[in-house]
């Protein structure tokens, strides 16, 4: 009993160190694996990102299908045409609403920085002039313009369609007239009379040119009969003609209001990227507003201190006759004056997006005035 107690417990404390060497294995796995699932994570995501927006662009075409599947030709075009206006309409409208909301940031920008030249930056570049800190004077630069939207595309006409049924009754009733006459033509020649054109024909020269089509079936000369076939090859004849031409016309139709879909979505996805673009924009001179006024209150002190050294120490010959911490507040001033001048004198607007020039002078006026407040407290 004995020894199998002790074969039992051996048993157990191996399968207890089994079970910690299997769990230890997982635990090791399990902390390998969230990178790997990470990825696989992400590269699923933009998977279903690219199938929804490869749907999206499905379902825009099985609608538009589905909406015409059950009509006819010319009833689908004009549908379809329709359709072309909505997103056109849609597209204008929203550039509208984004030239009025890029309007609005750039007239607030330009107020900022003019607040920040007029209240702080003059005056503070006049003081370190005064103090002999400035090297020389510099030329003012251009004012740039601040956002130049990129040269729109032309609007887009959307074009109507015809039915066409007014010129094919017209083609119908051409056809129908020479019909007609090159019937009539051939029965002079069967019967061997010369149609006098400037005078009616009488009764009897009717029936023997016309009824002559009677005795295509075996009969005698009869002008009801042979009128009544004349009657139907030429009506015949016309609703052949009218028929072609409406269905022609109608397939053309349809086939140009496809295409003109077509240049709407086009021409919407292009001009949608106006809403995407100018949220960027928005983002980025509301932040460039910010900083403006930040500049304004910061050279705003700044000037105080440097009227303070010109007050107390006056103007020296050299620079090194400043008292030490002078200079540092000179230095820094003329430091942040550098940063946002860059800014303001780059144009925010490369080939018609947000320049990734300015954003870099932006986050380096950011930071320059950051160290700057850092230093105070």
């Amino acid at each position: 009993m004995s020894e199998d107690v002790k074969k039992s417990e051996v048993t157990e404390s191996e399968t207890g160190q089994n079970d910690a060497v299997s769990e230890t294995e997982e635990t090791e796995v399990s902390e390998a694996l969230p990178v790997d699932e990470e990825v696989q994570v992400q590269e699923t995501e933009e998977v279903e990102e690219s199938t929804e927006e490869e749907g999206a662009d499905k379902s825009l075409d099985e609608e538009a299908h589905a909406q015409i599947e059950n009509l006819k030709k010319h009833e689908a075009a004009l549908l379809l045409i329709e359709k072309t206006r909505h997103i056109v309409d849609d597209t204008e409208k929203q550039l509208d609403a984004c030239k009025l909301l890029l309007q609005d940031d750039l007239k607030r920008y330009e107020e900022a920085k003019q607040s920040l030249e007029a209240n702080a930056l003059n005056e503070s570049e006049s003081l370190l002039k005064v103090l002999g800190y400035e090297e020389a004077d510099e030329e003012n630069p251009e004012d740039v313009v601040a956002f130049q939207p990129k040269e729109e595309l032309p609007p887009f006409e959307v074009q109507d369609v015809s039915s066409g049924k007014f010129t094919s009754f017209l083609l119908a009733l051409i056809a129908g007239f020479l019909t007609f006459v090159g019937l009539i033509y051939l029965a002079t020649e069967k019967v061997g009379i010369t149609l006098d054109i400037t005078k009616v024909p009488s009764q009897e020269t009717a029936t023997k040119v016309v009824g002559w089509y009677a005795t295509l079936f075996g009969g005698k000369p009869d002008l009801f009969l042979g009128g009544a076939f004349v009657f139907i090859v030429v009506m015949l004849v016309m609703g052949i003609i009218y028929g072609i031409r409406v269905a022609s016309r109608a397939s053309s139709n349809l086939s140009f209001a496809k295409q003109q879909l077509e240049e709407a979505q086009e021409y919407a996805k292009k001009k949608g990227d106006c809403k995407e673009e100018m949220d960027r924009v928005d983002a980025h001179m509301n932040d460039a507003i910010s900083v403006l006024k930040s500049y304004e209150v910061i050279l705003g002190e700044q000037n105080g201190k440097l009227k303070r050294i010109l007050h107390i120490e006056g103007v020296k010959e050299h620079e090194n006759e400043y008292h030490p911490k002078s200079l540092n507040e000179m230095h820094e001033t003329k430091r942040l004056i550098e940063s946002i001048k860059q800014f303001m004198a780059t144009s925010m607007s490369e080939e018609g997006r947000l320049s990734e020039k300015s954003k870099v002078l932006l986050e380096n006026a950011k930071e320059k005035l950051q160290q700057f407040i850092d230093k105070l407290y």
